[in-house]
């Protein structure tokens, strides 16, 4: 597994992003895949998680009803959905794979994607 994330880029308050992180690799199904986010300054925080199958989702509290992860295994990608975007969700964005519990250890990490949001 090799993940690719991206779609970052830079908006204004209230717009919308769509982030993207993807694999080559046929076992991308077998993982789970969780969204992190590090703000300059900040510890990393996690975001949202999705089940290999995409039956189990999860969000962290300050995204919750603006975010939307889902994904798309027959072309090995899972997407971050991200509207009504506020300052505070400027960080870069890391997506990381797992085959354990949430929580557990990560296999594979993404290289990140900025989001920079303004005023």
């Amino acid at each position: 597994v090799q993940l690719q994330a991206s779609g970052g880029g830079s908006v204004q308050v209230g717009g919308s992003l769509r982030l993207t992180c993807s694999d080559s690799q046929r076992a991308f199904s077998t993982y789970s895949i969780d969204w992190f986010r590090q703000a300059p300054g900040k510890e990393r925080e996690f975001v949202a998680r999705i089940s290999g199958p995409g039956g189990f989702i999860g969000y962290a509290d300050p995204v919750k009803g603006r975010f939307t992860i889902s994904r798309d295994n027959d072309k090995n990608t899972v997407y971050l959905q991200m509207n009504n975007l506020k300052p505070e969700d400027t960080a870069i964005y890391y997506c990381a794979a797992r085959q354990g519990r949430p929580g557990t250890e990560h296999q594979y990490w993404g290289q990140g994607t900025q989001v920079t949001v303004s005023s």
